[in-house]
Parts: structure tokens; sequence; C-alpha cells
């Protein structure tokens, strides 16, 4: 891995020995640089859960990724970059009740003298990393998360202002290999009951907000402020990816 280039990509110029705060500034800046997007599916482009390709796609092609590819990358960047980071397996918590099965999702854990879960492939979630072993809310900005035990899971809650605790994602600390996900990479983006193949989406965080673009739709957000609009065809889509992604498919 040309972690040189990496760390061009993501916009990045902090500290790089393996601590805390460069591990927070490692996590933010990717947030900030790679969108969330699954736009591969719909053009039929494969995804293959290779270092190289990950690469090539993500570094030197500019593009993004789900969490598979998000996170399995910036993972191996770490490990170059001399932390302990290993790949964990998730389930998504589901809208009516239960998570989705193991390996449903990616997240990482990194060790230091504590062990923090990262994760830069779940869409609009925390973005500093989080204490596993704390289980007392965390707060960020106008967000909390905390992690509770659930028999050989953990649990991943988060409460935005004037809501409920959510539950996000049930993890264990089973490391993994990039591998391990293939079956589960592979239904994500072929099964028609998969939500990735439901939709486009490419999303990516801002200082005080995000952009998405959630198929022809448009939505903006701003610290309070929200704004969405319906764009009006393919032309105005692919110069949208453009202008607010830097994505040319």
């Amino acid at each position: 891995m040309d972690t040189e280039a990496y760390l061009k990509r993501i916009n990045y110029n902090g500290l790089l020995a393996p601590g805390i705060e460069s591990l927070r500034q490692l996590q933010l800046s990717h947030l900030l640089t790679v969108p969330f997007e699954n736009l591969s599916i719909h053009i039929k482009e494969p995804i293959v859960l290779q270092y190289e390709l990950l690469f090539d796609k993500i570094v030197r092609r500019k593009r993004g990724g789900f969490c598979y590819e998000l996170n399995g990358l910036f993972s191996a960047l770490l490990n170059r970059l001399g932390f302990n980071s290993v790949m964990l397996p998730a389930g998504v918590a589901k809208d009516e009740v239960g998570f989705s099965p193991d390996f449903d999702h990616m997240t990482i854990m990194v060790i230091l003298e504590d062990r923090w879960l990262v994760d830069v492939g779940f869409g609009d979630s925390f973005r500093q990393p989080l204490l596993i072993n704390n289980r007392a809310p965390q707060f960020q900005k106008n967000r909390s998360y905390r992690i509770e035990n659930d028999g050989n899971y953990l649990i991943l809650y988060e409460k935005k202002i004037d809501s409920d605790w959510k539950p996000q994602y049930r993890f264990t600390l089973s490391s993994s290999r990039l591998r391990d996900f293939e079956e589960m990479c592979n239904y994500n983006q072929t099964s028609p009951d998969s939500h990735f193949t439901q939709k486009r989406i490419c999303s990516i965080a801002k200082p005080n907000g995000r952009v998405t673009l959630s198929d022809m739709k448009l939505i903006e957000t701003s610290g309070n402020e929200k704004s969405e609009r319906v764009l009006s065809d393919e032309a105005e889509y692919a110069t949208t990816l453009l202008k607010e992604f830097g994505i040319i498919l």
C-alpha cells in the first residue's frame, strides 16, 4: 500500500505516531473526504474484497464505498502506520426489532492503552473513536453514544437531541480477516432483499453537517438547517456527483 498516496487522498497532514490523537484526526479526515456510497452496485461494477482493488478504487480513482471497502482499507492503513487495528464483524439494527446477521457490517477495533471502536463505513454516525470498555454515554457535539453488553455481543447505541437511545449495530471482539466478509459482501451487492440494491446512495460528512444523494434527492444539512430537492435528470445527477463528492462514474 502506498501510504503517502492514501494520506493525500484523505487530506491528512497531522500526527502519524500511533496514539489516540492521531487516531481521532485520521478517522475524521477520512469521513470528511471519502464518501459512503454504493454506486458500484448500480453500474454493475463488482465489489471484490482484495486490498489492491480497494486501494485502486478509493485512492487512485477517488471513489467511496460501503463498509467492507472503507473500513477494510482504513484498517490496513492504520496497521501500516503502526496501529494495532483489527476488523470486527457486526450486525445492523433492524427497523422493527433485532439485528441483521453477523458480518452484515464491518467495524474496527484499535488497541492502544485502551480499546477503541473506529468506523468510517457506517454513514452518518460517530466521528471520533469510542472507548469500547466505557459503559457511560460518550458525547460528540449534538449526539451521544454508548456501548452496552448483551451476552456475547456489544451493542452500540446513539442518541440525538430530543430523541431516545437507538441501537445502531451489535458487534463482537472476534478478530476477522477481509475474506471472512466475502459472503455477506456478495449478498449485499446482489440480493434483491439487500437495501443496497434497492437505491443509489452517496453521502459524505461536512464539518457542520452532511451532504447525501439518495437516488435523485439531494439532502443537505448544516447545523440545524436541512434542505432537500429532487434532481431533474441523470445529467444533473452526474454533475452533482462530481461537484459534491468528486466522483466521476
